[in-house]
């Protein structure tokens, strides 16, 4: 499993921080278990943002290959000889 990067840890860390005293704010317990929910809820939170954050372009790109289809595959050709004939014509010039 990955190491989580600097994004997930601050996004997650303030996510917990904040739902926690947002829910202990708007619910006004004060008994343990009340406390312990809200506590588990705001972890819970917390973990689901710190591994929805989107990864940046360079690692995504580093931990899948490349699935882009050929020039030759993407395009029909009807003959070999008609083929080579449309490539030589469509290819751009080396400056």
């Amino acid at each position: 499993m990955p190491r989580p990067n600097t994004a997930q840890l601050a996004y997650g860390s303030c996510t917990v921080i904040f739902s926690t005293l947002a829910m202990l704010l708007l619910s006004q317990t004060s008994s343990a278990l009340g406390i312990t929910v809200v506590a588990l809820a705001a972890l819970a939170l917390g973990l689901l943002v710190a591994v929805t954050v989107p990864l940046p372009r360079s690692a995504a790109a580093a931990g899948r290959p490349a699935e882009r289809p050929s020039a030759a595959a993407a395009r029909p050709t009807a003959s070999v000889g008609s083929a080579a004939s449309a490539e030589s014509a469509h290819e751009p010039a080396n400056p």
